[in-house]
């Protein structure tokens, strides 16, 4: 859920992870086929001795070409989310049932050596309204060995949580997005982003004790992908960093590293490493580990939170993932993942000694048809 507090930043963003292609060079041209796919995510996150969330998720995708010079890429996902609260500073430690369900939608349009593409989306939640719009553009050079792309992004949140700590509060979020893509020889391919976000409203979370954080939030990211096919084995491997800095203060470094091996039978296998660190938001109070559950914000600070997702931490995430293209119109799937934050491990800012432990599971399925 975006407002219970328990459900870490890790879980959100794992279908749509599952769905996103690899980096690849930018295609200019209306897709051959189209493609259909059904992915389910179970997802379970859990601190010492405790299971907490669990993320049950469905998704349809569909990329298909459209009259002449048009595609059209659709997402329908249907999220069950359960469980209880996290072990520290929250409002009650109460067992909780939600269900998001989303829609996203993308119509491009493809010219010679550039494209367009126009995108809404809305997801809906008890307590949670999400809904936003995306235009992005691409341009290639003359060799189709470099290209540009922009995107602008909006979205408008209304938030009733069901507590009633407050109610009808906004939070309105601009974003926008640089780019470039480039083949650099015949076995690499890197790409270099940048990304700027300003929001503003309502970014306080209404379930956990005490906690009362800034109306305005300022991010910047910077991410670099390196792709480099090894010709002798038939593989190709995928480096990325990303790096991560808000106007709350907290800075944050993620290093992933990707190999994906072709077997024979059509079958492939994808070894996975992630490590992530981060460092404290100004305002976020360590939890005092005699008395865990009663907060103690500082006299007179303005914005305190001892929201363990804003302290400093590290992180490291194990996963695999299994493919089999069956024929040439079928393609299955299979990705587990481990997921381990503790902050002792974090490797900028000072850490949380109060903190448990933090651990989370996943895996995904897959099936994909081309017609």
């Amino acid at each position: 859920m975006q407002l219970m507090g328990s459900l870490p930043t890790l879980a959100p963003s794992l279908l749509t992870a599952a769905l996103a292609l690899p980096l690849a060079a930018q295609a200019e041209t209306v897709p051959d086929r189209a493609t259909i796919s059904l992915k389910h995510l179970d997802y379970l996150d859990s601190q010492p001795d405790a299971d907490r969330i669990r993320v049950k998720a469905s998704a349809l995708n569909l990329v298909t070409p459209l009259a002449g010079a048009w595609s059209l890429d659709a997402t329908v996902v249907h999220d069950a989310i359960s469980g209880a609260s996290p072990a520290y500073h929250t409002a009650a430690l109460t067992t909780m049932r939600d269900t998001r369900r989303a829609a996203e939608a993308e119509v491009s349009r493809y010219f010679e050596r550039a494209s367009v593409t126009v995108g809404a989306s809305v997801s809906s939640e008890a307590d949670y309204l999400s809904r936003g719009g995306t235009l992005q553009g691409s341009l290639s050079s003359a060799d189709q060995n470099t290209t540009w792309s922009a995107g602008l992004s909006f979205s408008n949140d209304d938030i009733n949580p069901t507590n009633h700590v407050v109610r009808r509060e906004r939070r309105h979020t601009g974003a926008a997005l640089l780019g470039l893509t480039r083949i650099v020889g015949v076995n690499d391919l890197v790409q270099l982003n940048l990304g700027r976000s300003l929001g503003h409203g309502y970014f306080s979370d209404p379930y956990k004790v005490f906690d009362q954080r800034p109306r305005e939030r300022a991010i910047t990211t910077l991410m670099g992908r390196w792709n480099h096919h090894i010709a002798s084995l038939k593989g190709t491997m995928r480096l990325s960093y990303r790096y991560y800095r808000d106007s709350w203060q907290i800075r944050a470094h993620t290093l992933g590293l990707e190999y994906v091996q072709p077997l024979p039978g059509g079958w492939s296998v994808t070894p996975a490493l992630r490590l992530y660190t981060q460092g404290a938001a100004r305002f976020y109070v360590d939890a005092e580990p005699e008395s865990p559950f009663v907060p103690n914000p500082p006299a007179g600070w303005t914005y305190y939170a001892e929201d363990q997702r804003l302290s400093a931490f590290g992180a490291v995430t194990l996963g695999f993932k299994v493919s089999k293209q069956l024929g040439a119109d079928w393609q299955v799937d299979l990705k587990l993942e481990r997921y381990e934050q503790r902050s002792s491990w974090r490797r900028f800012g000072a850490g949380s000694p109060g903190l448990p432990s933090f651990a989370a599971r996943s895996w995904f399925v897959g099936l994909s048809r081309q017609f």
